[in-house]
């Protein structure tokens, strides 16, 4: 079987309010190419199909426009699953009428454990989930209160969920999982430097010995293949760049064309190139109004980030700094300057809130009212709550 793994698309993203629609549509257009040039079984798309859970009107037609291209016009089957970005049941409407034009999408955890069946591989389409969805599920099967609670972290989670998983695999079939999770050797090594850090919402890194009775994991979440933990467990990295810390990197985007009857390789991955590529600069004032820097520059074509070294302000009170280098360059999406402190606009209280679990922010906020930790009675009636929060 042979499918093309791509993942992170982010319909509808912006770029410091410069919309990136154009450019997710040109990456596609390649997409497709590839696909067709290959002659793939079918797309595979591992979560973060939009950019929020409710997408704007544009960023839905854009992304249907896509979805009927691959699926109605060429005939691709397309196997996709929805990642932290998505609104999981938004995206879930439609799915059983999707399924009869051999169009897949799991956007919750109950859909899982049924693989898609073709005659030589079995397809399991995990999406994005966290512990409390996993509690949820397992009380609905009828897992007792006390184990129920025992689900604490992403490991807890989805060491129940891959053995409930493992149960279904068909020994005469290969067996690949498409999933939205960070994945490392140890859990701990991998820098991920473009979606996310090493704890988002509660949610850890997983370790890859999870995942070793696949024949092959396809992973969305972090937006550089170089993130991949092993041969067989790979990201494909998003199709296009986000932000500046992407264009730093000196690689091009692209997907992977995975061949289930072949050892994967460095071949596997085939480039996307930009229609308008971001270009990061770090220079001094006059280095940028220098003609001769700058002569070099794709200027009115690219995007430019670009940072001013060692910036006096004081000596260029009556300057447009933004609009003279957008006269030279074109399209700046971002201006900074490193001598300047810059004012973090994220309090520490906000960036541990984007680090806590749910229960965790409850346990915060009343503890910073009140003075005390919640009791043991107290945080069990907020676990409680939220697992009838989430079944709901």
């Amino acid at each position: 079987m042979k499918l093309l793994h791509t993942a992170d698309w982010h319909i509808g993203r912006t770029l410091n309010g410069y919309s990136l629609l154009d450019e997710q549509k040109y990456a596609f257009k390649q997409i497709l190419k590839i696909a067709k040039d290959e002659n793939v079984d079918g797309i595979v798309v591992a979560g973060d199909l939009y950019d929020r859970a409710i997408p704007s009107t544009d960023a839905i037609t854009t992304l249907n426009e896509m979805f009927k291209e691959l699926n109605i016009d060429n005939k691709l089957p397309i196997y996709a699953i929805s990642g932290n970005h998505d609104g999981a049941k938004r995206l879930n409407y439609g799915r059983d009428w999707m399924e009869f034009n051999n169009f897949y999408i799991n956007t919750l955890l109950d859909e899982s454990f049924t693989p898609v069946e073709t005659p030589d591989a079995q397809l399991f389409l995990l999406p994005f989930f966290d512990p409390m969805d996993a509690r949820v599920y397992y009380q609905k099967m009828g897992m007792s209160e006390e184990d129920v609670k025992n689900i604490k972290t992403i490991g807890d989670a989805m060491s129940l969920v891959l053995k409930d998983i493992y149960q279904k695999f068909d020994p005469a079939k290969k067996h690949i999982l498409v999933t939205h999770f960070a994945i490392s050797p140890s859990a701990t090594d991998i820098e991920l430097t473009s979606e996310t850090t090493s704890k988002v919402g509660g949610l850890e890194t997983l370790n890859t010995s999870l995942f070793d009775k696949f024949d092959y994991v396809m992973l969305g979440h972090i937006h550089t293949r170089f993130a991949s933990p092993s041969e067989n467990i790979r990201y494909s990295g998003s199709p296009i760049k986000f932000n500046v810390k992407e264009a730093k990197v000196k690689s091009n985007k692209g997907l992977y064309i995975v061949d289930t009857n072949k050892k994967p390789n460095n071949d596997d991955f085939k480039e996307i190139l930009p229609g308008t590529d971001l270009i990061v600069l770090n220079e001094t004032w006059e280095t940028l109004l220098d003609p001769d820097f700058y002569s070099k520059q794709p200027v009115n074509k690219d995007w430019f980030a670009i940072t001013i070294k060692q910036f006096d302000r004081t000596k260029h009170v009556s300057t447009n700094v933004r609009a003279q280098l957008q006269e030279i360059y074109g399209t700046v999406v971002e201006l900074d300057y490193d001598n300047i402190e810059k004012k973090n606009t994220d309090s520490d209280s906000s960036k541990n809130i984007n680090k806590l679990s749910n229960e965790e922010v409850v346990d915060q906020f009343f503890e910073s009212i009140t003075g005390d930790e919640l009791s043991k009675e107290q945080k069990s009636l907020v676990d409680n709550i939220f697992v009838e929060l989430r079944g709901e």
